[in-house]
């Protein structure tokens, strides 16, 4: 018998050949079958696309927002907390739709705060004062549950003191930190502060409220962060922010008096948000028009914008645009008594949380909270924004 592995040359080509169709052809494969890849597109023939709903069932997964909180704040005509309201006196709207309320509390829900201090020597006069709150952010804002962390800005962030349930360690912290540089990168630090947050209710209990006190001047310098999308990653995480505003302290006392105006919103010459239907936009309308203005409607354009269209008013627009309060303080001493303020209110407020539903999953979502009681102020969050699945 011939030994065709010593064959000649043409003879081993043969055998390999029908080896390697056996291979690529198994035994009971049809020839017919359609390939394992994609077919590609011929000539003049338009490439079929997924179905549309299948495009937005995509679009609804990438943007969903599991949970919503909404704290609520309920005062009464003489400014009052009103605290005896029940779940069914609340009734909750997004994009005008009631919502099914899935979570109600009042104030004993646990909270994890990020303590935000400006540390830059713009504020130099004002320092000693912050560094005597500590035991007030231990006793009136933490509660028996609470946990804080402590960051600090100037021309950078520093984490001062991870998240800690130890009063001692956090009273230092805020007793001692160093004055920095004259930087102030306010919308970073804000964003670094959400960040934490996120990441620390995903990781201990989505039942536990986030919030950012900030003790700072409006002031922003240098920043790469967006103050609008700051907010929507704040709403988004569900964070509420409170600020006790700095800038109207020592540098007002120290200055000669100026001339007051409306807010300046927008850089000089122009006009930020749109104009009024009806109305042309000049410096003289506009002006009349930012004398009253409405802080609600800028936090929210704002956030839809992702924008810094914001300057002197960046603390009242972040406390709006999440549910939080602006407390300005007017003298060294009234800082304790501003966050005093925001202890009690933080455990004297209603959370109302719901799964949104029936609402377009993308854009801008209003949020409205009514309550069943009659001559009662009631103050939320207005809404959040839940970008485009990107293209």
């Amino acid at each position: 018998m011939r030994d065709f592995s010593t064959g000649s040359r043409a003879g081993r080509i043969a055998t390999y050949a029908v080896a390697s169709l056996l291979a690529a052809f198994p035994l009971g494969t049809s020839w017919a079958q359609a390939p394992a890849g994609p077919l590609p597109p011929k000539p003049g023939v338009p490439i079929q696309q997924p179905p549309l709903n299948e495009l937005r069932e995509k679009a609804q997964i990438r943007v969903k927002v599991e949970l919503v909180n909404a704290p609520v704040t309920v005062r009464d005509a003489s400014g009052e907390l009103v605290l005896d309201l029940t779940e069914r006196d609340f009734h909750i709207f997004d994009n005008g739709v009631e919502q099914k309320i899935e979570h109600f509390d009042l104030g004993g829900d646990p909270v994890s705060v990020v303590i935000l201090l400006e540390t830059s020597s713009r504020i130099e006069a004002l320092l000693p004062a912050v560094r005597k709150t500590g035991i007030v952010f231990t006793q009136t804002v933490l509660g028996q549950t609470g946990e804080a962390a402590v960051l600090g800005y100037d021309d950078s962030v520093q984490t001062l003191l991870p998240f800690n349930s130890d009063a001692d360690k956090i009273e230092k912290t805020i007793a001692t930190f160093r004055m920095g540089t004259s930087g102030a990168r306010l919308y970073d630090a804000l964003g670094e502060a959400v960040a934490m947050l996120r990441n620390r209710t995903a990781a201990k209990s989505p039942g536990r409220r986030s919030v950012i006190v900030a003790v700072c001047e409006a002031a922003d310098t240098g920043s790469e962060s967006k103050l609008g999308q700051v907010l929507r990653e704040a709403q988004l995480a569900n964070v509420t922010i409170y600020t006790v505003g700095l800038s109207t302290t020592a540098a007002e006392l120290r200055a000669p008096p100026k001339q007051s105006g409306p807010p300046q919103i927008g850089p000089p010459g122009t006009f930020p948000l749109p104009p009024i239907p009806g109305t042309a936009q000049t410096p003289t309308t506009e002006q009349q028009r930012y004398g009253n203005i409405d802080l609600m409607a800028l936090a929210v354009w704002v956030v839809q914008h992702a924008a810094n269209a914001v300057h002197e008013q960046a603390l009242e627009v972040a406390a709006t645009a999440t549910g939080g309060t602006h407390l300005a303080t007017f003298r060294d001493r009234s800082i304790e008594k501003a966050i005093d303020q925001i202890g009690g209110e933080l455990h004297a407020q209603y959370t109302v949380s719901y799964r949104p539903a029936g609402t377009d999953p993308v854009g801008y979502h209003e949020i409205k909270v009514q309550v069943a009681r009659p001559g009662v102020k009631v103050r939320s969050r207005p809404g959040y924004y839940p970008a485009p699945p990107a293209s």
